[in-house]
C-alpha cells in the first residue's frame, strides 16, 4: 500500500536537504517518540526511533543521490512495529518555482492486504502533520 504527501515549502532546495538532521526528525516525531540514534541520510546510515505503544522501529537508508535539482534518499525498515513487516519510505527535496517540494513517497505492508486497509488511515493520519511541519520548520 502507498502514501504519498507533497509539501512546498519557501526555501531552496540545498538549505531544506541539509536540514534533514536528526534536529528536524525529532521535531517531527508524534509525542512521545524518541529519536535513539539518526546516523544521517546517506546509504549505510541507520535511523532508530522509540515509538509510544508501538516500540523500535529501525531503518537503513538503502538509497541516495544527487543532483542540481534536488535530493532524495530512502530508508527501509530493518525492525518495525507489529504489525508492519514491510517498510520504504523516499524522501525527496527538489527545486520548485515557490521554492522546494519535499515528498513523502511511503509504500508498506503488514503481509495482509486487509490489514493494509485498516492500518491505511493510522499511517496517513501519523504522517500528515509533516505537510505543515516542513512548512513551520523550513519557513
Amino acid at each position: 500500500m502507498n502514501i504519498t504527501l507533497t509539501s512546498i515549502v519557501k526555501l531552496d532546495h540545498q538549505s531544506v536537504f541539509k536540514g534533514f538532521d536528526s534536529k528536524l526528525f525529532t521535531y517531527l516525531l508524534p509525542p512521545g517518540a524518541q529519536l535513539i540514534q539518526f546516523g544521517g541520510s546517506v546509504k549505510g546510515d541507520v535511523v532508530h526511533l522509540k515509538l509510544p505503544l508501538a516500540g523500535e522501529w529501525v531503518s537503513l537508508i538503502t538509497e541516495n543521490q544527487e543532483s542540481d535539482q534536488g535530493y532524495y534518499f530512502i530508508d527501509e525498515g530493518q525492525t518495525l512495529p507489529f504489525p508492519l513487516k514491510k517498510w520504504r519510505h523516499k524522501h525527496t527535496i527538489e527545486a520548485h518555482k515557490d521554492g522546494t517540494r519535499i515528498i513523502d513517497d511511503m509504500t508498506f505492508s503488514t503481509g495482509s492486504y486487509i490489514f493494509d486497509l485498516l492500518l491505511f488511515p493510522i499511517l496517513y493520519l501519523s504522517f500528515l502533520p509533516r505537510t505543515w511541519q516542513y512548512k513551520n520548520y523550513f519557513n
